[in-house]
């Protein structure tokens, strides 16, 4: 962390990848539904090498991440869709061994971490209908397994209302679909998608 906030560009390169992709989570959890995770990301990866030499206390990395991404979203959905999906940055992020530091993937869910199957696709839309509140700590849970206490000290929340939050949000997703379920898709084919997102589905 010290030699990121001190500009070692290698390791600024690892210190991302250990973050993106509970990063594209929060994108997820807070961007509008037109909008590319992927883009989002390259602007986060953007302000993250420029400011990360600002911060003072390496325990602020996340909740400063955190409050990145929901700012580009937000920004996003002022902008509105002015953006063509998957494009590309006038400005390369690469580590000293020329390898790119931001390395974009194809989908949302891919970007953050879900299997790539049609039906984890479904039960990703499903999950993004749930209201803001409890989207982002239902999202950090299934998605990256986060700890009550993790979740709750990134978003700023104590401990049991992050529980209580992934306990409603996690009823509210079944209602949703049991509603939504397409009739030709049976348990066994919500299984075969994500586990992750099935398992609280199912």
């Amino acid at each position: 962390m010290i030699a990121a906030m001190r500009g070692e560009q290698d390791a600024q390169r690892e210190l991302w990848s250990q973050h993106r992709r509970w990063v594209a989570a929060i994108l997820l959890a807070h961007k509008p539904r037109w909008a590319d995770v992927e883009d989002l990301l390259q602007d986060v990866a953007l302000t993250f090498v420029r400011k990360v030499g600002e911060l003072r206390d390496s325990s602020a990395i996340k909740p400063w991440l955190r409050t990145v991404a929901i700012n580009a979203a937000r920004a996003a959905a002022r902008e509105g869709n002015r953006r063509e999906p998957g494009r590309a940055t006038s400005l390369q992020l690469t580590g000293t061994d020329g390898s790119a530091l931001h390395q974009p993937m194809a989908r949302d869910a891919r970007a953050a971490g879900v299997e790539h199957s049609e039906e984890a696709r479904w039960l990703m839309d499903l999950a993004l209908e749930l209201p803001e509140g409890y989207r982002e700590p239902l999202l950090l849970k299934c998605l990256h397994d986060m700890s009550y206490r993790q979740i709750g000290e990134l978003i700023g929340l104590p401990e049991t209302t992050v529980e209580t939050r992934i306990a409603r949000g996690r009823r509210m997703l079944r209602e949703l679909a049991a509603g939504k379920k397409p009739a030709e898709m049976g348990p066994a084919d919500l299984r075969s998608g994500s586990k992750k997102l099935s398992a609280i589905v199912l």
